[in-house]
């Protein structure tokens, strides 16, 4: 029971300090300050509890986590443990759309309670439409971070910024912690965590724990005036509801993360529902009345260049992702060779140039970490990706190119004693001579083994750099195409800068390089081709494919399809050519001209390569909520840069930090 006051104008309002749980009277805790005009409907309701959601999840968390029962949140550095008598519960959102007249009072709320600036919104509006006059309608969604009962924002976030609790089953996070290197917002198909680019960090919904402490719901609930928005122990119906759903038109399939947002939509809508934002898609309802995403051909079949849009703030992964491939190769494939014990690749292993190259690849790994550290929105901070190797393949990435670079600096560092220039220039400079220093330790077999942890790490490097990319929030990305993008990238590039090494050293060394030439050759078309056979395999299925990949393709093949068939005719050529000069090695053609030829080629697939990367960023549409209003509509942010709005701080456009 809550006691009744009157103020002065004779309106009614709530004392929080008197509310009884149970039979118990109880004072509330200083987490929140409760502002004494709080109305019934702010209060969390007492329900009766189910034991298990719709995806058998345990909605009792101490159960599922063993975790005590009585845990301080430490709200507001507040070491009180809140009275809430569901507080280890899992908790969530309820929307009825039918409700909603999109009046923005939960965006308002939020930003009101949380601070956040203009260009940042954790609980946004956007809108579904369709039919025609009279019949036309619209359909309001308002979406914050849903909970989920498996956060992939939690298991991608490399800094271990996330935290699901026990309590009330919140996924917090911690801006403080976080780097800013947006992986959570890729990963995420609600577009939830959100990234300022002002501040360098990510920050999101909260679930307004301090106010759930305190009895009260989250103040986006509170500030609801159409009853559109409701909250409390997940899978409780809230009264005066006859539905609780887990989809509605415009959601992504709640497979992908098992959210905790249950819907009402009633009301009939038009078999075909359209976004207004920039987006391809539109939703059709399917025989089981489901509305599924399709391609919304909004911007016709016409195809554009747009060479100066693959130029964008993901510039620095294109050469974090090429440079870190070709290092892979670089190193990989003339010492497999030697290993092998392949024609000219083992005496290439002994002799001087083996340290630079190893070198080499070390510098073009370096240089490729240090461009995925200018991506951060806190670069200083780049230590702490390596705290979440558990779960976040982006951890692991970095952890495995790392170990590379350290495996080809130790192939250097043991390399070293063995070689002229190294040993002449120590006896020279300070009259050591190094023979005598290391005559008994194995250094070839110090050589092979650094050599072969190098293989291992970077290998595995590349396998999670490919893990990073396969996300079900991102159709466009979620294809075997990334992973022969990225192998074939490693084989081509890495076989053109290796070459150039191995080659001139053995034709300096007037070794015969007719099979070192064959190999390098054999591994650059390799590269090609498993390349090609992801693209036409990535063409073929998005072609078929009514989800974000294939809207992401039609972006590809008309606002980018010029560039794109461009690309691919470049590829196409690269490998005839490839083909071509492959036959007449083997049939005894001149092999400086060849060369020659292998040269322009390898150059002109460094071009193509660049394209390919650029557009792989450049294209991927993320399987995220309508968002019409305008700080969540990439057209307008688009309109805005390009005339200048944006420099207007209430504009809600913040400028690009990298």
């Amino acid at each position: 029971m809550t006691s009744k006051m009157s103020n002065e104008s004779g309106v009614q309002s709530y004392n929080p300090a008197d509310i009884e749980i149970g039979n118990e009277q109880q004072g509330r805790s200083n987490h929140w300050e409760v502002r004494t005009q709080e109305q019934p409907y702010a209060y969390l309701p007492e329900q009766p509890i189910k034991d298990q959601n719709r995806y058998g999840q345990l909605i009792d968390l101490v159960d599922l986590t063993g975790l005590p029962s009585e845990r301080s949140m430490f709200i507001n550095e507040n070491p009180e443990v809140g009275t809430n008598p569901n507080r280890n519960k899992q908790h969530g959102f309820f929307f009825t759309a039918d409700n909603c007249i999109g009046c923005h009072a939960c965006e308002s709320a939020c930003a009101e309670k949380n601070d956040t600036p203009a260009h940042l919104a954790f609980r946004s509006v956007g809108y579904v439409e369709g039919g025609s006059y009279p019949d036309y309608k619209r359909m309001n969604i308002s979406m914050a971070c849903n909970h989920c009962d498996d956060p992939v924002c939690l298991k991608g976030c490399p800094t271990k910024a996330y935290t699901k609790h026990a309590e009330y089953g919140a996924v917090l996070q911690d801006p403080e912690t976080c780097f800013g290197c947006g992986y959570c917002t890729w990963v995420c198909p609600y577009n939830a965590p959100q990234l300022d680019p002002v501040k360098g960090q990510v920050s999101k919904c909260n679930m307004c724990v301090d106010r759930l402490e305190v009895g009260l719901k989250p103040s986006c609930v509170s500030a609801c005036i159409g009853n559109a928005l409701d909250f409390g122990v997940i899978e409780n119906t809230p009264e005066n509801r006859e539905q609780c759903k887990t989809e509605i038109p415009g959601f992504p399939d709640p497979e992908i993360t098992h959210p905790n947002i249950r819907f009402q939509q009633i009301k009939g809508l038009p078999d075909e529902m359209t976004r207004t934002d920039a987006v391809p898609v539109k939703y059709h309802k399917d025989k089981q009345g489901n509305y599924k995403p399709v391609v919304d051909q909004k911007q016709g079949i016409a195809k554009h260049w747009n060479f100066s849009r693959l130029n964008s703030r993901e510039n620095p992964l294109v050469l974090f992702t090429l440079f870190a491939q070709a290092a892979l190769g670089t190193f990989a494939i003339p010492f497999i060779g030697a290993l092998l014990g392949l024609n000219g690749f083992s005496q290439f292993m002994q002799s001087d140039m083996f340290l630079p190259l190893s070198v080499i690849a070390l510098v073009m790994t370096s240089f490729a970490l240090l461009m995925s550290v200018t991506h951060l929105g806190k670069p200083m901070r780049f230590y702490r990706g390596f705290n979440n190797l558990r779960h976040s393949p982006m951890a692991r990435e970095g952890l495995g190119l790392a170990l590379f670079s350290a495996g080809c600096g130790l192939t250097a560092l043991f390399a070293l004693p063995s070689n002229t220039w190294a040993v002449e220039f120590v006896q020279q400079s300070i009259g050591l001579n190094m023979a005598d220093v290391v005559t008994d330790i194995p250094l070839d077999s110090l050589v092979i083994g650094a050599g072969i942890f190098a293989l291992v790490s970077g290998a595995a490097g590349l396998f999670y750099m490919n893990k990073c990319y396969q996300i079900k929030a991102r159709p466009f990305w979620n294809h075997l195409q990334t992973a022969t993008s990225f192998v074939g990238n490693s084989l081509s590039l890495g076989a053109l800068f290796s070459g150039v090494i191995v080659l001139s050293t053995l034709y300096v060394m007037a070794i015969d390089i007719s099979d070192a030439v064959l190999v390098f050759a054999s591994m650059f078309t390799l590269g090609l081709v498993i390349e090609a056979l992801g693209l036409v395999i990535h063409n073929h299925d998005l072609n078929r494919s009514e989800n974000e990949g294939g809207a992401a393709h039609y972006v590809q093949s008309t606002t980018f399809g010029k560039t794109y068939l461009f690309r691919n005719w470049l590829l196409a050529l690269n490998i005839i050519a490839a083909g071509t000069l492959l036959t007449l090695q083997l049939v005894g053609f001149s092999v400086v001209i060849l060369l020659l030829a292998w040269s322009a080629l390898a150059l002109l697939n460094c071009f193509t390569a660049m394209i390919g990367r650029a557009l792989f960023y450049i294209l991927v549409i993320p399987t995220t909520m309508p968002g019409a209003f305008f700080w969540k509509n990439k057209s307008f942010e688009e309109h805005a840069r390009d005339t200048g709005l944006a420099d207007n701080p209430a504009t809600g456009v913040a400028p690009l930090a990298h």
